[in-house]
């Protein structure tokens, strides 16, 4: 399960709806924001795919100016992978 930090980025004024936005999807966490219109977010999904579908829809979003992953961790995915294939870590 792919875990990432993100600071997503929108005008100060469109702060408020921005955060409702980002509240309201699936897999977003909100930790923080601050008067410069930087919000902090952890993401979480089944998936690296899922990640990056997540991701293109919160840099689609009109109030958004930019999302940056500042750190990921795909760990599980990782080992699941190398389960699935016979190898041991």
């Amino acid at each position: 399960m792919p875990i990432s930090g993100v600071v997503v980025t929108t005008r100060p004024e469109d702060l408020s709806p921005a955060s409702q936005f980002l509240g309201n999807c699936p897999g977003v966490e909100l930790h923080g924001a601050d008067d410069r219109g930087n919000i902090v977010v952890v993401l979480e999904t089944a998936s690296g795919e899922a990640m990056e579908d997540l991701l293109n829809t919160i840099n689609a979003h009109p109030l958004i100016l930019h999302a940056g992953v500042t750190y990921l961790n795909m760990e599980d995915l990782f080992e699941d992978e190398m389960a699935a294939a016979g190898t041991k870590l």
